[in-house]
């Protein structure tokens, strides 16, 4: 569904906001849906991680805003990012937020959207690429693989996690995916051992995903805060651990010693 925006002579009709995942950051990542609405655009909200090195090209007709947020910058709050999406929409523009990754995985896009509702504004949403899956793909980490993990689970690092929840991490044993996570991976790797974690256990922390810097640190849980202090690994970054690290960097010799070990978790096709 395309976002429109209508006129009646004489006065400006509400307008329409289309809220936009821009995947991780490259632009051939970008839905069909999500360049559509781009190009019909009056006015474009960006964050910093969404594709907005090519947004002039984009959105050839369109005002571009950026109210990316940056780690201790905040140089337009998210009541402020609001109140713009409001304001253009109501004097009839169809606004596009374009955000990085999927607008309701951890980017509060639920948020925009109430706010949309409360001002009578027709809003839609087009979900996103979300680097939890596509960054690690790119470094060749699998979330899931047969075997070995069976299920994933995908925490915001923004704030440390509570005892409970690190306890449940360690139980559960699937693969661990941190949005966010550079900040808080003291917390987060020493209260994963603290609740029985191996100190083995792999580590990768994924610098700059779909960028031309991009860079992967892979480390084990015992050595990752010496090993990612050394590499100097900076935000943005998303986190991966569990076995299904080794699959990128020791191939299938890997994989099949690691079956081997957790025939527990195997399943039949």
């Amino acid at each position: 569904m395309t976002a429109q925006n209508s006129r009646t002579t004489g006065s400006v009709s509400t307008g329409s906001v289309t809220l936009v995942g821009g995947g991780p950051g490259a632009a051939g990542l970008l839905t069909v849906a999500a360049v559509t609405a781009i190009a019909q655009a009056d006015v474009v909200l960006f964050d910093r991680l969404a594709p907005n090195d090519e947004l002039a090209l984009l959105a050839p007709h369109a005002v571009l805003i950026d109210v990316g947020k940056r780690a201790g910058s905040h140089p337009v709050s998210q009541t402020g990012i609001e109140e713009l999406i409001v304001e253009h929409a109501l004097a009839g523009k169809r606004v596009v937020r374009l955000k990085g990754g999927d607008p309701y995985v951890f980017g509060r896009g639920s948020e925009e959207v109430l706010a949309c509702h409360r001002n009578g504004i027709p809003v839609t949403v087009i979900s996103g690429v979300t680097s939890a899956i596509a960054v690690p793909a790119a470094a060749g980490i699998p979330l899931t693989h047969r075997g070995i993990s069976h299920a994933f689970t995908v925490i915001s690092g923004h704030a440390p996690l509570t005892d409970n929840e690190l306890e449940g991490l360690t139980l559960l044993g699937s693969t661990i995916v941190v949005l966010m996570g550079v900040g808080t991976l003291p917390t987060l790797s020493q209260g994963l051992l603290r609740h029985g974690m191996p100190v083995g256990m792999p580590v990768a922390i994924i610098e700059r995903g779909f960028s031309a810097t991009q860079r992967t640190t892979v480390s084990t849980l015992g050595t990752v805060l010496a090993d990612a202090a050394a590499a100097g690994v900076r935000s943005p970054a998303v986190l991966v651990v569990g076995e299904v690290v080794r699959l990128a960097f020791s191939g299938d010799a890997a994989a099949n010693d690691l079956v081997a070990r957790a025939a527990e978790f195997s399943v039949t096709d």
